[in-house]
């Protein structure tokens, strides 16, 4: 876990939820500019919101199969998601320096975790479909939202400018989901389910 004081705490207080400023479909980066909802820069962070959601469920399910370990690591990942979403949200030249961001470390810890859960893994002879249980499932649903938002981040990058480490880290993530879906269902001692193309 990072330092406690590497990144300013949170200064938000919310009273009242709706505002209707967005009621002509537009609405204010952390630097005040306003853009259009349909921004890249909006629905790159939207994005990272969706799938922060996606996590938050996998992580309940990880927990009722008694993968705590697992869910804590996905509570880890939620955390990380908000900081993404804080750099997503301001102009590369509005961000100051201790403000949330996912950083090096945060990769070097998913590349620790999915080799030590791959470890405990058998080999895979075929591509494996989303199934089998569902915290299997839902782990697949946040892999492929994950490679939503860094497609996305990815023309972002192109067109406006992000964060370098932005990109990597959502592409490390997406493998992270990956591993961890399959970690998850072997915990329920139920098979992988291969994809079979004869089958279809």
């Amino acid at each position: 876990m990072s330092n406690e004081s590497e990144f300013h705490d949170p200064h938000v207080t919310i009273n009242r939820v709706y505002t209707r400023h967005g009621d002509h479909g537009e609405t204010r980066l952390v630097g005040g500019q306003e853009v259009p909802k349909d921004d890249p820069r909006i629905e790159a962070y939207g994005t990272v919101d969706e799938l922060n959601a996606h996590v938050g469920g996998a992580a309940v399910g990880c927990m009722a199969l008694g993968l705590t370990d697992l869910a804590e690591a996905l509570l880890r990942v939620q955390h990380a998601l908000f900081n993404l979403g804080s750099l997503l949200a301001t102009l590369p030249e509005d961000l100051h320096p201790l403000q949330p961001r996912v950083r090096q470390a945060d990769i070097d810890w998913l590349e620790a975790d999915m080799d030590l859960r791959n470890a405990t893994l058998p080999t895979l002879r075929s591509f494996v479909l989303p199934g089998g249980h569902r915290a299997n499932v839902d782990l697949h649903l946040c892999r492929t939202v994950c490679r939503r938002a860094e497609r996305l981040c990815v023309t972002l990058a192109r067109t406006q400018g992000v964060d370098p480490m932005c990109v990597p880290y959502l592409n490390r993530l997406s493998d992270a989901f990956f591993v961890w879906s399959r970690f998850a269902l072997h915990a329920t001692g139920r098979p992988e389910v291969l994809w079979q193309p004869n089958e279809a």
